[in-house]
């Protein structure tokens, strides 16, 4: 089964992290990573830029139509993702748990299954 752990970034809670605490949590995701590439449980993992330099797009009148606005109204934003295969949403839950991330309050990880992939139904 295929699982999305979504990383939700408060920059309020980054920015009042000290830089051994900022360092614990770089150095807890290489090994996390480590971790599941050696379980053979990760497909992919990517961080994500500041979303002050993501745009919105949107067709109008058969026009793409591209915009830095609007935006949901939240102080979190996504900042990264881990997609996983592992046995079931127990095993994902387990693995959201070594992030590092889980131990401040303020940053969030959700653990989502996958619905379909490549056209085939997993939900």
């Amino acid at each position: 089964m295929r699982f999305l752990i979504s990383l939700h970034i408060n920059p309020a809670v980054l920015d009042a992290l000290t830089d051994e605490e900022k360092a614990a949590i770089g150095e807890g995701h290489t090994r996390f990573i480590e971790e599941l590439k050696a379980s053979g449980e990760l497909i992919t993992t990517q961080a994500l830029v500041d979303p002050s330099q993501a745009v919105v797009v949107s067709v109008r009148n058969g026009r793409p139509v591209v915009t830095d606005g609007p935006f949901l109204e939240a102080k979190e934003y996504l900042g990264g993702f881990y997609l996983v295969d592992c046995e079931d949403r127990a095993r994902a839950v387990e693995l959201a748990a070594r992030i590092p991330d889980t131990r401040f309050e303020g940053l969030g990880v959700e653990v989502r299954q996958v619905m379909f992939a490549d056209g085939q139904w997993d939900a």
